[in-house]
C-alpha cells in the first residue's frame, strides 16, 4: 500500500499532537538522517527522546514556579559546615523523598532564628520538585490567612482539598503565628486533614513547649503535635545564626582577595 505524505503539513500535525520539540527539530534531524543513512526507527527514537526530555524540563519549570520556593536556596548553596547538628546525609536522604512522602510522613526543622531552617526546607523542596513531586512553600502566617479566608467564605473543606495536590506543603516560620492574631484552628484542621495522607514540613523557632502560644488551647496544641510527630523526622538546627556566620564567611573571603585600601593609597601615591 502506498502512503502519500504532505511534509508541508508536518508542523501543523506536530502542533496538533502537542509535540513542540518534534515541530522545532524535525527539519534538522531529517536532513541529518538523510545524509547519514539513519533507519526510520533511529530518527523516530531520537526525536521521541528529545520530546520527552523537553517535556520533563517544562514540567519541572512549571512546578518550580508553582512551588514559590525562595530563589537560590538549594542544596548546593547550603553550607552544612555552618550547621554541624544537621547531617548532610540525612538531608540528602530526605530530599530523595520516595518513602516518607508516599507514606505521608512529616519533616520538622527546629532551631533559633537565622539557623538556616528556611534555606534547608527550600533546598529539600527544590530537589523534590526536580524528582517529580509537587511542593508548595509558604509562610505559615500567609497559609493561616488563606485558610481563614476560606473558612469565612464557607469553602475551607474545598481549600484543604486543593492543597492535597501538593505532595509536600512547607509551612515556614510557625513561631510567628499567634492565636491572638488569627484563628489558628484552621491550621489544626489542615494538619488533621493531611495526617498520614500528605506530608507537611514545618519550620519553627520554638520547641514544642512553646506552641501553646500558637493554638487556641492546650488540648489542641497536644493534638497538633501528636499528629505531626507521629510519623516525622526532626531536623535539629540549634546553632548560632547561619545567616550571620555565612555573611561573615563571605566577607572574609572578599577581604582575602580585595586589596587593602591603605596599601592601595600608598601605591597610588608612589
Amino acid at each position: 500500500m502506498t502512503i502519500t505524505v504532505d511534509t508541508a503539513k508536518l508542523p501543523t500535525l506536530f502542533n496538533t499532537l502537542r509535540l513542540p520539540t518534534f515541530a522545532r527539530l524535525w527539519p534538522d534531524f531529517c536532513s541529518r538522517a538523510d545524509k547519514e543513512g539513519w533507519p526510520a526507527s533511529r530518527l523516530l527514537a531520537t526525536l521521541a527522546e528529545l520530546e520527552l526530555a523537553d517535556r520533563e524540563l517544562r514540567r519541572i519549570q512549571r512546578h518550580l514556579a508553582e512551588a514559590r520556593l525562595p530563589a537560590g536556596k538549594t542544596l548546593d548553596t547550603f553550607d552544612f559546615a555552618l550547621v554541624p547538628t544537621l547531617s548532610k546525609a540525612q538531608v540528602i536522604a530526605v530530599a530523595e523523598g520516595d518513602a516518607w512522602l508516599k507514606a505521608g510522613h512529616n519533616i520538622l526543622p527546629f532551631g533559633p532564628p537565622g539557623a538556616g531552617k528556611s534555606h534547608a526546607a527550600a533546598a529539600i523542596g527544590n530537589e523534590l520538585v526536580r524528582r517529580g513531586y509537587r511542593v508548595l512553600f509558604t509562610r505559615t502566617t500567609d497559609l493561616v490567612q488563606r485558610l481563614q479566608a476560606a473558612r469565612q467564605s464557607l469553602t475551607l473543606t474545598q481549600e484543604i482539598a486543593r492543597l492535597d495536590r501538593f505532595d509536600l506543603l512547607i509551612a515556614d516560620d510557625l513561631s510567628y503565628v499567634r492565636k491572638d492574631q488569627a484563628e489558628t484552628s484552621v491550621l489544626f484542621e489542615l494538619i488533621s486533614a493531611r495526617y498520614e495522607r500528605r506530608s507537611i514540613m514545618i519550620t519553627a523557632n520554638q520547641p514544642f513547649s512553646g506552641w501553646d502560644s500558637i493554638f487556641l488551647d492546650k488540648a489542641m496544641t497536644v493534638a497538633a503535635i501528636d499528629r505531626l510527630v507521629h510519623h516525622a523526622t526532626i531536623l535539629e538546627m540549634n546553632v548560632e545564626s547561619y545567616r550571620r556566620r555565612s555573611a561573615m564567611r563571605a566577607a572574609t573571603s572578599i577581604s582575602d582577595i580585595a586589596p587593602d585600601p591603605a596599601t592601595s593609597m600608598r601605591d597610588n601615591a608612589s
